[in-house]
């Protein structure tokens, strides 16, 4: 399935499944400048970080958006077990040591998120600055619903952060509601937040027209 933007480059922004061979370090870099400050207590310095997420890239597990034959975006989700960012206990040891291994390992335990029966959960939006504020966002959302549709999932679910209101608004134009907030005031120190809110969207409900953009 493709959907199309308009974009500042030469052609349409076009979003189709999965992370094309030979593209894993830049999908990794859009990943790290999206949510580097969430993660980073966990996977800096960035140097080590961004190959490592290259290196464990579930590709199966993500929808991307290109320009020109550029990837500018791209969204991850979970199901069946596997979500877009992998890497075992065993290979965080190997690239961090056992010493400062550890103590990463209870930090991205933080971020586990397992989804309930028919739930696909979305793993946040990353798109290349020079392109945001276009729908870039919006059309990989609509692209993660149809993964969801395909797969037979009765609702997509995700986390958003207090600290980004902007993807927050984004996902509520999309379609979907919050349904809890946790409070999390101890980790607004280490890992710059302070909540995280669920929200849900039932599969099959489309979200707003209008998803070319000017």
């Amino acid at each position: 399935m493709e959907l199309h933007a308009t974009g500042a480059g030469t052609g349409p922004v076009t979003v189709r499944q999965g992370v094309p061979a030979g593209a894993e370090q830049r999908a990794a870099e859009l990943y790290w400048d999206a949510f580097g400050r969430k993660l980073g207590p966990a996977l800096n310095p960035p140097d080590k970080a961004v190959p490592f997420i290259a290196a464990h890239l579930n590709a199966d597990r993500a929808v991307c958006a290109f320009l020109d034959g550029q990837l500018v975006g791209l969204a991850g989700y979970q199901l069946g077990g596997r979500a877009l960012t992998g890497g075992s206990a065993a290979a965080v040891l190997r690239a961090y040591g056992h010493l400062r291994g550890l103590h990463r390992l209870l930090l991205l335990a933080l971020f586990e998120r397992h989804p309930a029966p028919g739930q696909l959960v979305m793993d946040g939006i990353a798109v290349d600055p020079g392109i945001r504020g276009r729908g870039v966002g919006s059309l990989l959302i609509e692209e993660v619903a149809a993964v969801a549709a395909e797969q037979d999932c009765r609702e997509i679910r995700l986390d958003v952060i207090d600290t980004n209101p902007r993807a927050r608004a984004l996902y509520e134009r999309r379609g979907f509601t919050a349904v809890r907030t946790e409070h999390t005031p101890w980790l607004r120190g280490l890992m710059g937040f302070g909540a995280v809110t669920t929200m849900h969207r039932p599969v099959g409900a489309n979200g707003p027209r209008g998803l070319s953009t000017p």
